[in-house]
């Protein structure tokens, strides 16, 4: 599954369509492709994820009782994540540091 995370902070007073919006307009990619969409909000106490599975989307949103989410992917929009990383993302912790087996890829014959 694909991983996109906004590196600019939302809206979180949006809801599908408003993230779905934004994932057209700020990622320039297709809200129902199966991706996964990660936002935060301004203040970084709150993360919103966005994913379409086939029947409908699905929004989920995980606030902190106490503290900020402190790292965050900064960059172009879009930032592409590892699973693993998106994990240690959710916990709080520094996704750079999540460290992971190789990404695997088919062999072509002949290779």
């Amino acid at each position: 599954m694909r991983v996109l995370v906004a590196t600019d902070p939302a809206d979180f007073r949006q809801g599908i369509d408003g993230l779905a919006r934004r994932v057209r307009q700020v990622l320039a990619d297709e809200p129902m492709s199966g991706a996964l969409f990660v936002f935060r909000n301004r203040r970084g106490t709150a993360i919103k994820l966005l994913v379409y599975d086939g029947q409908g989307f699905w929004l989920c949103q995980k606030r902190l009782s106490e503290g900020r989410f402190r790292h965050w992917p900064s960059g172009p929009p879009g930032q592409v994540l590892a699973p693993q990383e998106l994990a240690v993302l959710l916990a709080g912790g520094d996704w750079r540091a999540a460290a992971g087996a190789p990404v695997w890829r088919a062999l072509t014959p002949g290779a």
